[in-house]
């Protein structure tokens, strides 16, 4: 303890370190008060909004830390932004003219990608908010106070386009200005705040009927998050070795040994995308069980629409499971390229032990990342169904959602990747990081290679 605090003191005292980190906290603040600025015309004493924790408004609402039922001119957070960055990502992997801008043209082609990213935002936002616009009225069933739905409809779009490419531009700046990557810490903060309200439910729930049970669920949730952290940063290290080069001059000249080093194939390279992807496939029942719900001819049918609209449900959650281990193989054979790397290894003069350059180098890279991609899309999906797990383990559905699935993911990636940058501030003016031992440290040494790449 004592030591942690002194890490603390260390990080203080670096000015640079310091900085960074109240502007970052003052822009979350920012964004925090935003997610309780009410739309024009739109009452919150009125706003009775539906118990939609287990569906996707319920998630939409956690990433916008409540703002989505507040009815907050940050209703639609930073998601239309993310939406908009994984369609442009995906069409570099199919559209020629994307891949150009990702792979050859450099910095260059880094900004056209970024102004396609933010227009693809605002016309992501413009969709969305009508979208949720509708679904206030009919929450309200009532129309806005003293405002024409004319007006009501314009100057709320206005507001909420404004407030997504707001929240943009500030988890931009934090991530230029500030520490850590600021669209993430957007959501992370939004899934933050659900936090305490879920665990003081969970409290009251289980203090008076089993103090004993909630002990043991929140080590369970421990080591929940211990084994997401491995799972996070679970590498399988292929041995490199550098060819043999001379130094020296003249006479003087003289053999280097081969230096070794090795590629990090990571255990879940897909991250939390399987998972995304997925979800927005599991939604697609809602819409027919709109349509069946209200015939009873077929009770059978409708009962099974109805459990795969319930994401606790057994069946929701074995379809879901599967659905994620396709994805991430999907997705791991869209974002790992085995020649790429074959052919970074014979720029470099380097090869791995026992494998031939070229071809036969691309191949072993290949069958590597087939073989570590299985168990690492099984503990993804046990990961995303572990909120189900919970919930029949009788815990309630918001504190069952940290046990688990998106929120976890992102939580967790999130504040590695934090710590990451605050260790290499400390390590820079040759302080201790925050963790003296393990493996946050050498993270910048794993990824060296496939970052050069």
């Amino acid at each position: 303890m004592k030591r942690f605090f002194t890490t603390l003191k260390n990080i203080w005292t670096i000015e640079e370190l310091r900085k960074r980190i109240l502007y970052t906290l003052g822009l979350l603040f920012i964004f925090r008060v935003g997610s309780f600025i009410p739309l024009p015309g739109v009452d919150p004493s009125k706003l009775t909004t539906p118990d939609n924790t287990g569906d996707l408004l319920g998630l939409i609402n956690v990433f916008t830390g409540g703002a989505f039922n507040n009815a907050a001119i940050f209703a639609l957070g930073i998601m239309p932004y993310i939406t908009a960055s994984i369609i442009v990502q995906l069409l570099g992997f199919a559209v020629p003219y994307f891949q150009r801008l990702q792979q050859k043209e450099g910095e260059s082609g880094r900004k056209k990608l970024n102004q396609i990213t933010r227009l693809l935002t605002v016309a992501i936002t413009l969709v969305q908010g009508g979208g949720y616009l509708t679904y206030i009225r009919n929450i309200l069933n009532a129309q806005a106070a003293g405002m024409p739905d004319s007006i009501f409809w314009i100057s709320n779009i206005i507001v909420l386009s404004a407030g997504t490419v707001f929240a943009m531009w500030l988890g931009e700046r934090i991530t230029e200005k500030g520490i850590g990557n600021g669209v993430s810490l957007l959501i992370t903060i939004g899934i933050i705040a659900a936090l305490p309200v879920a665990l003081i439910s969970e409290f009251q729930l289980q203090i008076t009927n089993s103090p004993i049970l909630l002990v043991v669920e929140l080590a369970a949730l421990f080591f929940v998050v211990l084994a997401t952290v491995a799972i996070v940063q679970a590498v399988r290290k292929i041995p490199i070795q550098f060819a043999k080069r001379m130094i020296g001059r003249g006479s003087d000249q003289m053999p280097a040994s081969g230096v070794r080093d090795y590629i990090p194939l990571k255990l879940n390279a897909a991250g939390v995308m399987p998972i995304i992807f997925a979800q927005a496939l599991m939604f697609l029942p809602a819409t027919v069980v709109q349509f069946v719900a209200g015939d009873q001819s077929d009770l059978a049918t409708s009962s099974f629409l109805q459990a795969m609209v319930n994401p606790f449900s057994a069946p929701y959650s074995i379809i879901y499971f599967f659905l994620i281990l396709i994805f991430t193989y999907v997705y791991t054979a869209l974002i790992v390229n085995p020649k790429q790397y074959a052919e970074y290894l014979k720029r470099q003069n380097a090869f791995i032990p026992g494998i031939k350059p070229g071809q036969p180098t691309a191949d072993f890279i290949d069958a590597t990342t087939s073989r570590i991609t299985l168990p690492g899309s099984i503990a993804l999906g046990l990961i995303a169904v572990l909120p189900a797990i919970a919930y029949a383990f009788g815990i309630n559905q918001a504190f069952a959602l940290f046990f688990g699935g998106t929120s976890l993911l992102i939580l967790v990636a999130v504040v590695l990747d934090t710590l990451q940058q605050i260790e290499s501030h400390l390590l820079m003016k040759k302080y201790d990081g925050l963790v003296k031992s393990g493996r946050i440290q050498g993270r910048n040494r794993l990824q060296s290679i496939g970052a050069d790449m």
